[in-house]
């Protein structure tokens, strides 16, 4: 099936394929939501949102290296000397080793991407080693737009749209908040076992939570009323972006639709997970029943199948290779 992909995207170089392959291997590992729904793409973009995956990883696995090995100055380097290879990679320089940098640039060239994009997704990861939380919301916004905003920036010109992609930026930007929000809640208790807090400090305030608390939840297992409020309003704020992000899922290129309107319902899934939950979400990691994902899945090829089969009767150029399979990835 890799093969395949590479093969449909006209990707022939041995290496560039290899540094694909990897990035494709790092999404299936690392990103199973995210790649159940990429399945649902036309099989000539999948590499594409592979590399921009495999490259956001490799960034954020440098960021949260907690191995004993792992100061704070080595991540640094790590990230600066990672840093260095994407720029030169982006602005023609000599070919990078690096697999997720090489798949990287060459998909930012092929569909044009901008490489503020990739600034700004930098200075994201850079402020992740040194700040520990955000006093309020729009801190935290400051934040998310190199971290979350960007990689759907970074998406569109992949996905294609109807409209002007001006049109369609600001609602993908929301759509990579509402992500990254939701990630925020599901792995609340992970990130203040790394000394992160990323719900915003305001929030937690307006109903009497601060770090002290919730690491003393953390630790006892024990709930508290205040800490479950806090979490509900973060998830009244998180649906409210989703809000903001769905006008755009119509706005996209028909064929990529069902692959982004299927991520949509599967990441907002995870919150309806940590509502029924009783957001214990300091003492245990929520997690969407396979059943649920599996149906959203299949409702996702049926979207994808008739979005083909529609472009095929309008005497579509080039018509698209449907190979598609969501099985989840072991």
């Amino acid at each position: 099936m890799t093969a395949r992909e590479l093969d449909a995207a006209g990707i022939t170089d041995p290496e560039l394929r290899a540094a694909y392959t990897r990035c494709r291997l790092l999404n299936a590992r690392h990103g199973r939501t995210y790649f159940l729904a990429t399945r649902l793409l036309p099989t000539d973009r999948r590499p594409a949102v592979h590399a921009l995956y495999g490259f956001a990883r490799r960034a954020d696995d440098i960021v949260d290296d907690t191995g004993a090995d792992a100061t704070p100055a080595e991540r640094a380097a790590a990230l600066t000397r990672l840093d260095r290879l994407l720029r030169r990679a982006l602005t023609g320089g000599r070919p990078s080793t690096e697999p997720v940098v090489l798949a990287l640039a060459d998909t930012a060239a092929r569909y044009a991407i901008e490489p503020a994009h990739f600034t700004d997704f930098m200075a994201s990861m850079r402020a992740d080693l040194t700040v520990t939380d955000y006093a309020t919301y729009a801190d935290l916004r400051t934040y998310m737009h190199g971290s979350a905003a960007v990689i759907g920036l970074q998406m569109l010109p992949v996905l294609g749209t109807v409209t002007a992609r001006a049109l369609a930026a600001p609602h993908a930007a929301a759509l990579g908040v509402a992500f990254q929000l939701t990630n925020f809640l599901r792995d609340v208790g992970e990130d203040l076992d790394r000394g992160r807090v990323y719900l915003p400090a305001d929030l937690l305030a307006a109903h009497g939570v601060h770090r002290d608390l919730l690491l003393w939840s953390r630790a006892t297992g024990r709930h508290d009323r205040r800490v479950t409020a806090a979490l509900r309003a973060a998830d009244d704020l998180t649906r409210g972006v989703y809000r903001e992000a769905e006008p755009g899922l119509a706005m996209l290129d028909p064929v990529a639709r069902p692959c982004i309107r299927t991520a949509f319902l599967l990441y907002r899934n995870i919150l309806d997970t940590i509502a029924d939950g009783g957001y214990a979400v300091l003492h245990r990691r929520a997690v969407v029943p396979r059943r649920r994902r599996a149906a959203v899945a299949a409702d996702g090829l049926v979207r994808v199948l008739a979005a083909r089969l529609r472009a095929r009767r309008t005497a579509v150029p080039a018509p698209v290779p449907c190979d598609v399979d969501v099985k989840e990835p072991r």
